[in-house]
């Protein structure tokens, strides 16, 4: 979003008292007019594509541009009152976007942890419950006129550069792990509790369509960046989460991104639009620009001449909705200047149309329907709020622990030294896209409920330009144990600034050292950060006797902290991006979009998938209090593909073949495996599923194809079950964006072990 984002932030907290004063309107309210009654589009017993179509014949023309845009306007004489479409829900009802407001009715809601937290916890059923709660405290909020109904979230770009600013909105940088969170939010934020397979309980939004990642990086902005991006990367890296929100998760609208993509605005062009969301993927809703999107690529891409013509290529190329006011400025000019028929802006507002009515918009007062008694009872409840504590735990990814560190016993550490500038924080926990939340506990909060602890700030900020060691020493020097709580917050990453190094801020890294050195017990490292760090100094600093990332842990942050540090919860969190070392930074410039290295130059790649240089920490890492092993039981060895009689690799040597569906029919296979837990405490543990593909089409050195998260008592085993679909999960994607099945020789991997698999034909 832009900057009317920050000016929102101003507004809404300004106009929160009048506006928790007024009654909410309701479209097709009945009982208060019952004059509506006679209105075909306020016919529940119509079908959808019936009411929709009886809407739009009674609008002139005006009126309908005026449904184009976020700040939908009223039209009296039918009933309908304003509808503002912008509101979020990225981790929590957010106060981001002009539709939804807290005031003293409903002062706050439950505000999870920060997405990349959540995704660290490798658990699909976790992403899917948060999505519930969100839903439901959107519907309290909604009934009471509070809220709105479509939330332009999740955010699911690829964290593509450890840099972006935004990473930390993200799922991380595994399209397999940003497929499921995305899927499972989405299902969680829409589904009905009325079993209505179309009915929507709120309208859930992926964006940034698409290879979208990039804010402000040394001069290169997000509304002028063109994305240069090969089909191939396209097809295997930036659109499989986006593909998935559509197809699995059954995503009511998608949002196009600011940049241009291989020369084309992403909201001007058909083929990204009209021809992938709308026609190969059968998008069930409407497609929204990023805010001023439109105007962006006029104004500041200068990619066509005049303002109608913005209007009509983006109109025409599929967009729906203009968060912004250029198409309401702008759209009659361009049917009057013929660039475009009334037929298009009637095909346009349908779609945002068919939505509201999925959603109940247009069947009156809410009371009546099926979430009509929610209201702020059930915001903010114990139980959602147990859950934000509960995700927190469940993410937080312990990546260093030497013998006799964590977890700490709250009965013989009698006192606790808590240093640094993110150790009493409140608003740095919730990241961005924040809403007001219900309370917060923070981590000094949450360690001194457990222990006795004195307090040192250590830096005032986490810019950290100068740091007050000496006090900080002589604490550490006289506590039984240390925990720094040390990283980022927005002044270092957010949306529109991104980092231009990889290392901890100013003196952090001194304050930490010179603190380890004189510690007289053992010394935590928490890191609070969106995104991963160059922190070799601790890691390899055996003063430094654990290191915890704890993303942006949401309102209860410091009671989960506290709950894994002192062992009541055993972590279980693993990485959901790479952690590079600084050089990386040297080599590869932000703007290069390309995923796979090329030696030829000394470019490394991206991610774990291609990266071939050195990792301070690598994709999937974190630890344990327990230690966790895999059997893998009777997996093939050999799988036969299918072929035609006279398909050309019968009689010639080919290295890999088409995947089309007709072909792919009945070429799955089950993977089983044992997970046993050695050590004595219960715990969680994230089984993953990788795959080394041959080596052909510059296929990824290795890849996700699927993860679970069972749980364990001490010395427990469970049985583990993958089904492996050989055109789904085993192929790649060729040179120019066509999915492959490649032959040979694939590794799949576990834990520690690995499997050789032969696809022949």
């Amino acid at each position: 979003m832009g900057v009317s984002v920050f000016l929102c932030f101003v507004f809404c907290f300004s106009s929160v008292r009048v506006l928790a004063q007024t009654s909410p309107v309701f479209a097709c309210d009945v009982r208060t007019n019952p004059n509506l009654g006679s209105f075909g589009f306020c016919n529940t017993t119509l079908g959808i594509k019936d009411r929709v179509a009886d809407l739009v014949k009674r609008l002139t023309l005006q009126e309908k541009i005026g449904f184009l845009v976020n700040a939908a306007g009223s039209v009296n004489r039918l009933g309908i009152p304003k509808y503002e479409w912008w509101s979020e829900a990225l981790h929590g009802v957010s106060y981001y976007g002009h539709g939804t407001h807290f005031s003293s009715v409903v002062p706050g809601a439950t505000s999870f942890p920060q997405v990349i937290l959540t995704a660290a916890s490798f658990n699909a059923s976790l992403f899917e419950a948060i999505g519930r709660v969100v839903s439901t405290e959107a519907r309290a909020m909604y009934n009471v006129g509070l809220a709105g109904l479509t939330y332009w979230s999740p955010n699911i770009n690829i964290l593509r550069d450890p840099r972006w600013g935004r990473g930390q909105e993200t799922p991380g940088e595994d399209p397999l792990l940003s497929s499921k969170y995305g899927a499972g939010y989405v299902k969680g934020l829409q589904q009905s509790d009325d079993g209505n397979p179309n009915g929507l309980k709120v309208a859930a939004c992926c964006k940034h369509y698409t290879a979208y990642d990039l804010e402000n990086w040394k001069g290169t902005d997000r509304y002028h960046f063109n994305a240069v991006v090969t089909k191939q990367d396209l097809d295997d890296t930036f659109q499989p989460p986006f593909k998935s929100c559509v197809l699995d998760g059954n995503v009511a609208s998608v949002m196009c991104s600011y940049n241009q993509v291989n020369g084309k605005p992403t909201c001007a062009d058909p083929d990204l639009l009209a021809g992938v969301i709308r026609g190969e993927w059968k998008l069930n809703g409407y497609i929204v620009s990023d805010c001023d999107s439109v105007e962006k690529l006029y104004n500041s891409q200068h990619y066509t001449k005049t303002p109608e013509e913005a209007v009509a290529k983006s109109i025409l190329a599929g967009l729906d909705l203009n968060c912004g006011s250029f198409l309401g400025h702008y759209t009659e000019a361009a049917v009057k200047g013929g660039l475009l028929v009334e037929s298009d802006i009637d095909k346009a507002i349908s779609n945002n149309f068919a939505t509201l009515m999925r959603l109940g918009f247009f069947d009156g007062n809410p009371s009546k329907g099926p979430y009509g008694k929610l209201g702020p009872k059930d915001v903010c409840t114990q139980e959602n709020q147990e859950l934000a504590r509960e995700a927190a735990r469940q993410g937080m990814v312990l990546l260093k622990n030497m013998k006799g560190s964590l977890p700490l016993s709250p009965t013989t550490i009698k006192t606790l030294a808590v240093i640094g500038p993110n150790a009493n924080v409140t608003k740095t926990m919730i990241g961005n896209y924040e809403g007001t939340p219900c309370k917060y506990t923070t981590p000094l909060q949450g360690l001194t409920a457990s222990v006795a602890t004195t307090y040192q700030l250590g830096c005032s900020n986490v810019a950290c330009n100068s740091a007050d060691i000496d006090n900080a020493k002589k604490i550490a020097a006289s506590a039984d144990a240390t925990v720094l709580v040390m990283g980022v917050d927005q002044s270092i990453e957010k949306e529109t600034l991104d980092r231009v190094d990889l290392l901890l801020p100013g003196q952090q890294p001194l304050l930490i050292t010179e603190v380890a050195k004189v510690a007289k017990g053992p010394v935590i490292l928490v890191i609070m950060s969106g995104g991963g760090f160059d922190i070799t100094f601790a890691k390899s600093d055996s003063k430094v006797t654990s290191i915890l990332w704890v993303g942006y842990p949401g309102e209860a942050g410091g009671a989960a902290i506290a709950d894994v540090v002192f062992g009541y919860y055993n972590p279980s969190g693993r990485l959901p991006m790479t952690w590079y070392p600084q050089s990386y930074v040297d080599k590869v410039p932000m703007t290069n979009m390309k995923m796979r290295p090329d030696p030829a130059n000394g470019y490394p790649g991206r991610t774990y998938r291609f990266y071939t240089g050195d990792t301070v920490y690598s994709f999937g890492d974190g630890l344990s209090y327990s230690t966790f092993n895999h059997q893998l039981v009777k997996p093939p060895k050999l799988v036969s593909f299918p072929l035609e009689e006279d398909h050309v690799c019968r009689s010639s040597d080919c290295k890999s073949i088409d995947a089309f569906e007709q072909r792919c029919q009945n070429s799955s296979f089950d993977i089983h495996m044992k997970v046993r837990n050695t050590g004595l405490m219960s715990g969680s543990h994230t089984v993953f599923l990788f795959s080394s593909p041959p080596s052909v089409h510059n296929s990824p050195q290795k890849h996700l194809i699927n993860f679970e998260k069972v749980f364990l008592n001490g010395r427990g085993e469970a049985m583990v079950r993958f089904k492996v679909d050989v055109c789904k999960d085993l192929s790649v994607s060729d040179e120019v964006g066509s999915r492959k099945v490649a032959l040979g020789e694939h590794v799949l991997h576990v834990g520690t072990l690995k499997h050789s698999l032969t696809i022949r034909i």
